[in-house]
């Protein structure tokens, strides 16, 4: 993970016991360099080895777990059910569009509210965090050899702006600022386990709002990074949202988020959010 100000992080470990070691002996912050070189792996061997000092984080704020990515990429409509009550059919092939790198924040930084929105809405989602360079995969097998490690993701939208003033691309009502709580960890993968089975959830106001699991996705994560690989370069420290399930405003069984709200969304084993939203 990654404490202190805004643009001033530091990165540290969770150890097995909860305590928090400082990872700058190893690496001065969780990038693409320090993905690109083998971060995971060296981090893991000081751990065992007793190198890295224990630190205390308390009152410290946390941000993203990963230092601004060179992409976001995101996966659309990738839940059968979240189709179905956006009004569409579950895609033939992944629908892919693009947030722009300076929507992430911590998963406990205030959510901005853009001015004139009127229908900003939530999404819980398992992010993917690439590990390794990823350039025309030859199958599906190939491809969590590439992923550093998993995190919990609310891809905030902002449907105005994404479906009636798009222009045809969903980018405008995805890239608004903060739009993209990340953490509060980076989860490796042998910690996470099937990517394929992780119940995530989201509330706002303490109200239960999405309640699924990462089985019922469309596309797998294994799937998902193949097939960018085939029309993209995935390079070390990328993100990649995976989509999200059933439960949003859009549905229009829920109001939209206003400043005051409070958000949380969680993945099992990933950490929990907790984000209040105010007027920019």
């Amino acid at each position: 993970m990654r404490v202190g100000p805004a643009g001033h992080e530091h990165p540290v470990l969770v150890g097995d016991d909860g305590r928090h070691h400082d990872l700058t002996p190893v690496t001065a912050d969780l990038d693409s360099k320090f993905f690109a070189t083998g971060g995971v792996a060296r981090v893991r061997a000081a751990y065992q080895s007793g190198r890295l000092p224990e630190v205390d984080v308390s009152g410290l704020r946390v941000g993203a777990p990963v230092a601004r990515p060179g992409v976001v990429l995101c996966i659309g409509m990738n839940y059968a059910a979240h189709a179905a009550e956006s009004g569409a059919a579950p895609p033939a092939e992944p629908v892919i569009f693009y947030k722009a790198p300076n929507t992430l924040v911590g998963p406990y930084d205030d959510v901005v509210i853009p001015r004139g929105s009127t229908r900003t809405d939530w999404e819980v989602e398992l992010a993917v965090v690439i590990g390794a360079r990823a350039r025309y995969l030859d199958t599906p097998d190939d491809a969590l050899t590439c992923v550093a490690g998993y995190a919990t993701s609310n891809d905030l939208s902002e449907r105005e702006f994404q479906l009636d003033r798009s222009g045809g691309q969903w980018s405008k009502g995805k890239s608004c600022e903060t739009f993209n709580p990340l953490g509060p960890w980076l989860v490796t993968p042998d910690e996470v386990g099937d990517p394929q089975d992780l119940p995530l959830r989201s509330w706002v106001n303490g109200e239960p709002r999405q309640d699924s699991s990462t089985k019922d996705m469309v596309f797998e994560v294994a799937h998902l990074v193949w097939h960018l690989s085939q029309f993209t370069v995935l390079e070390p420290g990328d993100v990649i949202n995976t989509g999200t399930p059933q439960g949003v405003a859009l549905s229009g069984r829920f109001g939209y988020l206003r400043p005051g709200d409070v958000v949380e969304v969680e993945v099992a084993g990933l950490g929990r959010q907790r984000n209040t939203c105010r007027q920019a």
